[in-house]
């Protein structure tokens, strides 16, 4: 076991004993912040005592006489007002590196409990390209994946289409009575793209080219779609197919996959009961024809998302599950969804990864659900993971010069014809093949990274030459940290089967031999906060870090022209960062190349 899961398991042991009854799944230990005042520091014990009114100092102390974690660390050091550090013994260091290079680990561990996992990410809608809006949620949930399945968890992805709704109206008059057969053949989305939009101009009442016969044309072609008729139910599915090969395309240049596409219209005929239950169960009532649910009183009124405050009083904030019309929203087809995740995948968990616009929805969501099986409050995690937006140099949301969204296709494309510039300009004696290859790898791993690594709550800025530059906090940097790893053993003309035989002990020496080797020691520490904070910007900033170490290190220890006990013991850090380096960015999606 790791060292800091077996200081962290002592120290739970620890706090056990000084209060039996108390919950210590939350007591654990983190990097310290500082290198001066240890490896590692939990501040848990602040919180247990806290939460019973005790002295924290006093507590800390209480829980240290009970701790023993001798074999590992240094005596136990007591900070602040109830702080732990600890220092690692130096030659644990050493010993936990030599189990990384045998392949006993990479200073990480996989779950004792494992969990199911539904990550819902991506949903696009069928008939519309893909642009630049659903990346965030394409690229978050896939490395939020990547790492549940890391760490141990059963992981089902699941890509909730929009395959369903009032658009396919329009959709069916447009290929009806305007389509362009030999433009669908050429692009079927973009020819799709124009039909719904030349026919939704004329549903518009409030534009000048509504046409009323066009629009109840629509809503007839609707009707007989969820009536069940042959032809539009063909036509549906053409589009769907047509989609597809989009969705496919894209995917597979961003190299993300799904378990499952179950799209909207896959919940059609569990709808009516649905409503019937929420409505039978009290959850649901009648208002203005529609039917709603409101609020149940359970919750303060600034936690009830089912109220609003207008002129300081608080208003009803009803969520529609049904319309007058007795159409069905998406809050009943994600009620549904809810219920078909559980009864298929029994999971613990069901993650969301959309924008956050879409906030009060699941609150809404989750509480109605919660109200309707109350006996899954405990068992089952509902998340929703939301992101902000990307802006352009304008600070305005990311557009092309015509104030359209970025097709998702065009923002690639471009992505890899920068980066085969940059490598072009780096490496003009290889052939085009290879800089084409390098490029592809370097121009998506830099439009993920920019991604992945803000706050995801936060907007950002997407600049290219930023994402694409050598230096800085970038995938490029870290790619290329990577490379060059990757070139001392050429350059040294060791095999791969040398790599983790190092031949004696790992000496670590300098202060920059020191620095690195305990940053290694925290990748499992940084993917377990990632996972439980649904935050793969903290494996952003750690492979960043350890970018840094690693330079210095290299900067100011010699490598090949070491001695040969200390050259093989920097060969096998070098060795280390970059499997780490690999690893870390494989997490978030990123390929590297041996070559830049």
């Amino acid at each position: 076991m790791l060292p800091h899961k077996q200081i962290e398991l002592r120290l739970q042991q620890a706090a056990r004993a000084v209060l039996p009854d108390a919950d210590v799944t939350a007591v654990l230990v983190r990097p310290c912040p500082d290198p001066k005042f240890g490896d590692y520091q939990s501040a848990a014990i602040m919180a247990l005592a806290k939460a019973r009114k005790l002295n924290p100092r006093q507590l800390a102390a209480d829980v240290v006489a009970r701790l023993d974690v001798s074999p590992w660390c240094e005596p136990v050091e007591i900070a602040g007002a109830g702080f732990l550090n600890f220092r690692l013994r130096p030659g644990v260091l050493g010993e936990t590196l030599h189990a990384a290079l045998r392949g006993e680990h990479l200073f990480f561990a996989t779950t004792t409990q494992p969990r199911t996992v539904v990550v819902d990410f991506s949903s696009p809608n069928v008939a519309k390209p893909m642009h630049v809006g659903h990346i965030r949620s394409t690229i978050l949930g896939d490395s939020l994946a990547r790492l549940f399945r890391l760490l141990g968890h059963r992981v089902v992805t699941d890509n909730h289409i929009g395959d369903w709704g009032t658009q396919f109206g329009m959709l069916l008059v447009g290929w009806k009575t305007m389509l362009d057969r030999a433009a669908l053949d050429r692009d079927a989305i973009a020819e799709l793209e124009r039909i719904y939009r030349a026919i939704n101009a004329q549903c518009d009442p409030a534009k000048p080219t509504y046409n009323l016969a066009t629009h109840e044309a629509a809503r007839a072609e609707l009707v007989k779609l969820q009536q069940g008729d042959p032809e539009n139910l063909a036509l549906w599915r053409e589009m769907i197919r047509l989609s597809q090969i989009q969705f496919d395309a894209i995917y597979g240049r961003l190299g993300v996959k799904f378990d499952h596409a179950l799209g909207e219209s896959f919940y059609n005929l569990r709808l009516p009961a649905l409503v019937a239950e929420l409505m039978a169960q009290g959850i649901a009532r009648e208002s203005d024809g529609a039917k709603c649910v409101f609020s149940d009183g359970a919750l303060p009124p600034r936690e009830d998302p089912f109220l609003i405050q207008r002129d300081g009083e608080w208003q009803a904030n009803p969520q529609l599950i049904q319309k007058r019309d007795g159409g069905y929203n998406y809050a009943t087809t994600d009620l549904a969804t809810i219920a078909h995740r559980l009864e298929t995948w029994q999971p613990q968990a069901i993650v969301y990864v959309t924008d956050g616009r879409q906030q009060l929805h699941f609150q809404q969501l989750f509480a109605t659900f919660r109200r309707w099986h109350p006996e899954l409050t405990g068992p089952v995690k509902l998340a929703h993971v939301w992101f902000g937006s990307i802006l352009g140099d304008d600070g305005k949301p990311l557009k092309t010069r015509s104030g359209e969204n970025v097709k998702l296709a065009d923002l690639l494309d471009e992505a890899e014809a920068r980066a085969f510039t940059v490598v072009s300009e780096k490496n003009a004696a290889l052939p085009e093949a290879e800089r084409r290859a390098i490029a592809r790898v370097i121009g998506l791993g830099a439009v993920k990274y920019a991604d992945l690594l803000p706050n995801r709550q936060s907007d950002y800025v997407f600049n290219w030459d930023k994402i694409l530059a050598l230096n800085g906090n970038t995938a490029p940097y870290l790619q290329y940290a990577y490379a060059r790893i990757q070139s001392i053993f050429r350059k040294g003309e060791i095999p791969k089967s040398a790599l983790g035989q190092p031949s004696g002990e790992i000496r670590l020496a300098t202060p920059e031999e020191i620095a690195l080797a305990r940053h290694l020691l925290n990748f499992g520490l940084v993917l377990d906060a990632a996972a439980e904070e649904y935050r793969p910007n903290y494996i952003c900033t750690y492979l960043f870090e350890l970018a840094s170490h690693f330079s210095r290190f290299f900067e100011n220890c010699p490598v090949l022209k070491a001695e040969p006990a200390e050259r093989a013991s920097r060969l096998a850090l070098c060795d280390l960062t970059a499997r780490v380096l690999a690893h870390g960015l494989d997490v978030l999606g990123i390929e590297t190349v041996p070559n830049m």
